[in-house]
Parts: C-alpha cells; structure tokens; sequence
C-alpha cells in the first residue's frame, strides 16, 4: 500500500494544485518511484489512497497496466491519517501481512529485503517492522529506538541513540483489529503498543531517503538526482 491522502500543508502552495506524491523530482513523480522500485521487488498489486486532489492520482497513474502492476484506490472523502486509512484500505488487501510506504517520501530502499520481516509476520507474534533512517537535521530526536532488531520503548543495550521511522513498514492486520474504517486514526499508538507488546521488529537503512516535507527540500533533492543522473 502507498499512503497518498494527506493535503501537504508544509509544501503549499505546491500542493494547492497537485497532490504531494505527484510532485516531480529527477523527472518522474515521487509516487513513480515507489511504484516502480515496488514492481522491480515483485509487488504487483498495489493499493494506493488518496483523498486531496485524489482523481489527479487516479488520472495520472490509472489501473497501473503502463507501469507493470495493479492498482486499486481507496478513496476517502478527507484525509483519515495513517491508520484510518490503512484500516479503511484493507478490503483491498488480500494477503493478513503487507508492506506500507508514505507516498510523499523518496528512498532508494530495496523493497526485496521486506522478503524475511513479510514471512516473519505472517508466521509468528509480530504485528509490525518498522524502516528507520538516521535522524535528519529537521527531526535531531528521532522516533524509536532500535536494540539487536527488535524496535523498543526500553532498550537492554546501554543508550542507543534513537532512529527516526522512515514511512516504510510491514504490517500485519491485526495492528488494525480495533480501528473502526472510516474514522480517522492515527499510526503512532498503535506502534507503540506493538512495541510495548514486544511485538515490532525493525532495521536501519542507511541508503538515500528524504522526507520531502518542504518546497526547499523538493527543489533540492531534484537538483541531486538530476545531477546523479547526468553524470
């Protein structure tokens, strides 16, 4: 699934217009990337969100065909927030374990390595594993802490620094069993009682990834893989 709902009010007034994961950057569209770098993993079936300016989503990307995969949409009236519309999407999803990815990010992520966190889940206790990413200059504090593979809210190891959560992770429906489709709905308590339960998982990836939250950092992450790719 890719997240697509949220209206973007940090990149306005680019988003006044065109819904964030539409924005282009290295010319093709941040949403272009996930769909493309998810087909190179063999995930064909992919349901994506939307709910501000959602028909522009559905007019440029279509039933997926001209990019090798499927795509069905969950439509929300407004936004739900992430787990209001993961719940909300499930109808849509077909297997009890899948990956999720925020549609407004841009990561260089091999999604082939979700392989082992997917059979994980779907074998055992765990409820969620979560990418994290070096804390960027705009988030010093991260989100999680990450101890031998296992995210938690109290390491064993002496002071791991926090990790900030990269948008990318693997759920599995039950993180969902209490919230109601529909109803908007945030994804940070449900992380953190998976955590508190003992049951979410996580890496580090190192690799390129850029939380595309501002028209600054857009201009400047296009200008690098423009660069990178003239070279």
């Amino acid at each position: 699934m890719i997240l697509a709902a949220g209206r973007g009010e940090r990149m306005r007034p680019l988003t006044d217009h065109t819904p964030k994961p539409l924005l282009s950057v290295g010319g093709k569209m941040l949403i272009v990337w996930h769909i493309e770098r998810l087909r190179a993993a063999d995930f064909t079936h992919i349901v994506i969100n939307h709910a501000h300016l959602g028909q522009q989503i559905e007019d440029a990307l279509g039933n997926g065909a001209a990019f090798g995969v499927s795509i069905e949409y969950s439509r929300e009236v407004s936004a739900l927030e992430t787990a209001g519309g993961i719940a909300t999407a499930l109808p849509l999803i077909d297997s009890e374990v899948f990956p999720v990815v925020n549609g407004d990010i841009y990561c260089e992520f091999d999604f082939s390595r979700l392989a082992d966190p997917l059979a994980r889940l779907a074998a055992g206790r765990d409820q969620a594993h979560l990418v994290l990413v070096d804390n960027p200059p705009h988030h010093p504090k991260g989100d999680f802490v990450l101890d031998a593979g296992r995210v938690v809210g109290s390491p064993l190891t002496p002071h791991p620094s926090p990790l900030t959560f990269s948008g990318i992770g693997v759920y599995h429906r039950a993180l969902f069993a209490h919230t109601m489709a529909g109803e908007k709905a945030p994804l940070a308590p449900l992380l953190r009682l998976a955590i508190d339960a003992g049951r979410a998982s996580g890496e580090h990836y190192s690799g390129q990834w850029v939380d595309v939250g501002t028209p600054a950092r857009l201009a400047a992450l296009d200008e690098e893989l423009r660069q990178h790719h003239a070279a």
